[in-house]
């Protein structure tokens, strides 16, 4: 890439001119992007846009071979996490997950997701 097809946006780095500055400078873009980094939360999520809620025994990952790890990651890391983030609302004594006061705000990039996943490697999502 030539240097006059590049833009500084501040600092010593230099992006190309057609990615919108405001997505290069939106910090809640990379919390929304961190959230959905691992693949048993983009499942929990997903498994939410099309329906109002689910149980953390919809969501468990079967078939790994430690299913007793896979329950602990859910309840102790990924259902808080999401939760902390306002994106589900988990009653710990029911099991039950729903959407959190914050999903609108992660649904269009999961909506993204879903209408292109032909286009994501295999193992997506």
């Amino acid at each position: 890439m030539s240097d006059s097809s590049r833009k500084s946006t501040g600092g010593d780095q230099s992006f190309p001119l057609e990615i919108p500055k405001t997505i290069l400078s939106c910090p809640e873009l990379d919390q929304i992007l961190d959230h959905l980094s691992t693949r048993h939360r983009r499942l929990i999520l997903l498994s939410l846009t099309h329906g109002g809620s689910t149980t953390e025994t919809d969501v468990m990952i079967r078939g790994t071979g430690d299913e007793r790890a896979e329950e602990i990651q859910l309840v102790h890391n990924h259902l808080p996490k999401l939760e902390d983030a306002g994106y589900i609302t988990w009653d710990r004594d029911t099991g039950q997950i729903s959407k959190g006061p914050r999903f609108d705000e992660i649904e269009p990039l999961l909506e993204l997701i879903e209408k292109h996943a032909d286009e994501l490697p295999p193992d997506w999502p």
